[in-house]
């Protein structure tokens, strides 16, 4: 992917010298095993997971102030101005196409962060991966996790990660266009398993919105280069809810799906790149997921 040279979002808040740490006061349960499970999901709800972590006994934070000898690695600096470029981009994406609607694009803060971080839907640890909060309409990074898409999913690659930037906005476009609300209600009034669908829908129109955003840049700027959707669909494909459970248990449950299989994340993923529209990431109303 082009990036270097280009724009940087001014929406960053850079927290990584005043890392948050939180330690379980008595022994590791449930939490802990749900989230090592965790994080291998991209844009895992942080009020499931805070509220599944007090299963494990009472939790205890530390916080650190800023430390005036920390100083990045020149690699943690090259990503963090990646993220800037690429949060710029989605900002430059979705302003206009707000515009078309009659609206006006709130810009997100993204925050870049190191162990755990105090967000308004709780405290987060880096293990959950990349998030959205509504709560503060912010999206949440710590750049290790990069070195964990690579390694653990084997998605290497600089649009890889900007899938997962994309995907994260994709969330805060929803929230803006009062998408997210509205499933949040509608879960509330059903069973698991058919809250569990909405989620599915939700977070594949998320991987739809991040190939809007793909389509429009590319259009726009011309950044991409040979192999860049194919490093996208691989982390898509990489991070499917039947991939990571037969990877994590053996075998894949469907009724506990969240978000989406690997070929569905993929086609979502495909469709939003295609087509560039919002009105072709209608998820909720597709015959066929």
């Amino acid at each position: 992917m082009k990036w270097r040279n280009r724009r940087v979002s001014s929406n960053i808040e850079d927290k990584r010298s005043s890392p948050t740490r939180r330690r379980r006061a008595g022994k590791g349960g449930i939490g802990m095993i749900v989230l090592a499970l965790a994080a291998m999901y991209f844009g895992v709800d942080p009020k499931i997971i805070m509220s599944l972590m007090g299963d494990g006994g009472p939790l205890s934070q530390t916080s650190s102030q800023a430390d005036p000898n920390y100083k990045p690695s020149p690699e943690q600096q090259k990503l963090a101005q990646f993220t800037g470029v690429v949060l710029a981009d989605t900002e430059d994406t979705w302003h206009p196409l707000f515009q078309q609607m009659g609206k006006q694009y709130q810009e997100p803060k993204l925050v870049l962060f190191t162990d755990a971080v105090r967000s308004a839907c709780g405290h987060a640890q880096a293990a959950m991966g990349p998030f959205y909060c509504p709560g503060d309409k912010k999206v949440y990074i710590d750049l290790g996790f990069y070195q964990q898409l690579k390694n653990r999913h084997n998605s290497p690659g600089d649009f890889a990660q900007a899938y997962v930037i994309a995907h994260e906005v994709g969330h805060h476009v929803q929230n803006l266009l009062g998408t997210s609300g509205k499933v949040h209600q509608a879960k509330q009034r059903m069973s698991k398993a058919n809250g569990n669908v909405l989620s599915v829908k939700l977070e594949l129109q998320a991987d739809c919105y991040s190939g809007v955003w793909a389509h429009h840049t590319q259009r726009a700027k011309q950044v991409l280069e040979q192999g860049d959707i194919e490093e996208a669909l691989t982390a898509a494909s990489a991070i499917g809810d039947d991939r990571l459970q037969k990877k994590a248990q053996g075998y894949s449950s469907p009724e506990s799906f969240t978000h989406g299989t690997s070929q569905q994340r993929v086609k979502w993923f495909t469709t939003g790149f295609k087509q560039g529209t919002l009105e072709s990431c209608n998820t909720f109303d597709a015959a066929n997921l």
